[in-house]
């Protein structure tokens, strides 16, 4: 599209925006999501333009109206998980996007290189732990890893640890996203050769169907982390018409909003591979019960609930 069709599409909108207040903070909210989207294709076809500048201007004034006033929202925390983090996730459904397929091609090469190396596995989990596996395979117990220690520690120790890597893999990103990068690619190659492993040795299905129990709110929580380190790396790297502090302020805010977010899906994992998962004898309909709702619950609120709630507030604008 040309820049002046763009205007000419545009122009009243904006000047609406400038000089007419709004009637209410959803109405604020929807007019900031869609001069955000306004502003991002300037950047992206008139970098150097002055509509840019100005769009650029104009969502910084909105941005200040929108969160000026604290005592408004006292309550932050219903709107802050009902509306605030899926508008951010719908804005970073790119770098989440990006992140997924990242962590799925390591997971392959992960996967192929337990294949083609059979010591991979041990250089990856250790001889410990592929040992300690070997034997309660033979013992027809191959998950009995799971029931080694106390639920309440195991709990504490589980949900402090993966919070631990998901806010590393997070900070990261710092490093121009290139830590991200690697962080995801290390576990990625863990999880490849890991489920590869209980393939080769014949309890595949038993596998997926206990540790997926907590593993799909898990690694799907790490691969969201991978994406808020890209939010706040790609920031650095492609400031726009902000200056580079400026961009890295808003990416690494946004960022770690995304991390945050993650913390209470990282409890319930937690909770599951401690109290839930060791029950290897349950049934096969209770593991993919509790596996189909992990799975739907991360579709809906990450994928499909972010994007109907922007189009909502655009077509309220």
């Amino acid at each position: 599209m040309r820049e002046a069709v763009f205007l000419r599409q545009n122009t009243e909108k904006w000047q609406r925006y400038e000089t007419t207040p709004a009637a209410n903070p959803d109405e604020l909210a929807a007019r900031f999501v869609e001069l955000t989207d306004d502003l991002s294709f300037a950047r992206t076809f008139y970098p150097d333009s002055t509509t840019t500048q100005y769009l650029n201007a104009l969502t910084g004034k909105l941005h200040q109206a929108l969160y000026k006033s604290k005592k408004e929202r006292s309550n932050r925390f219903g709107p802050f998980w009902t509306r605030e983090l899926p508008l951010l996730v719908a804005r970073s459904h790119r770098q989440l996007f990006w992140a997924l397929v990242f962590f799925l091609v390591a997971t392959g090469i992960g996967a192929l290189s337990a294949a083609y190396d059979d010591t991979f596995v041990r250089v990856v989990l250790g001889d410990q732990y592929v040992n300690q596996t070997l034997r309660n395979i033979e013992k027809g117990d191959p998950m009995a890893v799971y029931k080694s220690q106390g639920e309440g520690i195991m709990f504490l120790y589980i949900t402090l640890n993966n919070i631990y890597v998901a806010l590393r893999t997070f900070a990261m990103g710092a490093l121009l996203s290139v830590g991200t990068a690697l962080s995801l690619f290390q576990n990625g190659v863990m999880l490849g050769s890991f489920q590869y492993f209980f393939f080769a040795k014949g309890v595949g299905t038993q596998s997926v169907l206990t540790i997926w129990i907590h593993g799909t709110l898990e690694i799907s929580a790490i691969v969201l982390a991978g994406g808020a380190g890209f939010v706040m790396g790609n920031s650095l790297l492609f400031p726009g018409t902000y200056s580079r502090t400026e961009s890295f302020r808003r990416g690494s805010r946004d960022g770690l909003k995304l991390a945050i977010g993650l913390v209470p899906i990282f409890v319930v994992a937690g909770f599951l591979e401690s109290f839930v998962t060791r029950h290897t004898e349950m049934p096969v309909a209770v593991s993919l019960l509790i596996i189909g709702l992990s799975l739907a619950f991360i579709l809906w609120y990450f994928v499909y609930y972010p994007l109907r709630l922007q189009r909502r507030l655009r077509a309220e604008s």
